[in-house]
């Protein structure tokens, strides 16, 4: 067996294309163990494929579809079998949500797959992570989060309200996270405007995607891999950053009452304790 000694493991959510495909690539490159989690299998299989391409090492594969609690439990269940330890957990996976959908759990789509999701599939892998990088977004400027309503922007749908509110929580989560566990090290961070998959099913996103200045997913991942590399101790544990360097969110995404009350509010949603 190929000898693993001194080789980190890196788990991938949203790794079959965009941001999440180029930073599995990247820390393939640099030696780590990467696994891939993504919902499609046939965008996953092809991603596993560019790892392969890159690095002569075929990674292993995770489906889960974050819209469906149950998934990520099940998701949970196998990593935790097949790995005793994941040194960096990166929460990337996610997505703008055109149009009002509240899934079978119950929740409007967006908070649902961008936080709810990741907020439990860490919770029930806490005792194996090392270090915790969550892609956040600038778009939290749009977010108007209710912890006491989690489905407030159903009533009101707007796409972009929707994403910054999931967007906003992840900036919340990742400050509390590291309030509640400080012995496991939490970073998200803001990749840009990154020409993905979001928004192929709307012509107007797709136009605004054309007009704007946008990066590749490679350069939109570059602060992922740089916060799942760095020295803790030339980080700040629980912050924003965006191109390398730490950036202040704005005032309601660091409310640490506010992030704790989405903390309660979160756990008792997907039936984990505080």
């Amino acid at each position: 067996m190929e000898d693993l000694t001194g080789r980190r493991l890196v788990v991938v959510t949203g790794a079959s294309s965009g941001i999440g495909l180029a930073a599995a690539v990247d820390l393939a490159c640099r030696g780590d163990q990467v696994v891939l989690v993504g919902r499609d299998p046939a965008r996953l299989q092809a991603a596993a494929e560019q790892v392969r391409e890159a690095t002569g090492e075929r990674p292993e594969l995770f489906r889960a579809d974050f819209a469906v609690l149950d998934d990520v439990r099940g998701l949970a269940e196998r990593l935790r079998a097949a790995y005793d330890r994941i040194d960096v957990l990166a929460n990337n996976a996610g997505a703008i949500v055109l149009q009002p959908i509240t899934t079978v759990d119950g929740f409007e789509l967006s908070i649902q797959a961008n936080h709810l999701a990741p907020f439990l599939l860490t919770n029930l892998l806490r005792d194996r992570v090392g270090r915790i990088v969550v892609t956040a977004s600038g778009a939290h400027r749009s977010g108007s989060l209710d912890p006491d309503d989690l489905n407030r922007p159903l009533r009101r749908y707007r796409p972009m309200n929707a994403y910054g509110t999931s967007k906003q929580a992840n900036i919340l989560f990742t400050a509390e996270a590291a309030r509640r566990w400080p012995d496991i090290p939490a970073y998200c961070f803001h990749p840009g405007v990154v020409r993905t998959r979001f928004g192929n099913d709307s012509r107007l996103v797709a136009l605004g995607m054309r007009l704007l200045p946008f990066r590749s997913p490679e350069k939109g991942a570059e602060t992922l891999v740089w916060l799942a590399n760095q020295d803790p101790d030339r980080l700040r544990n629980g912050a924003y950053y965006m191109d390398r360097r730490l950036r202040r969110p704005l005032p309601k995404a660091a409310d640490r009452q506010l992030a704790a009350r989405l903390w309660t509010a979160s756990a008792k949603a997907v039936g984990v304790g505080e």
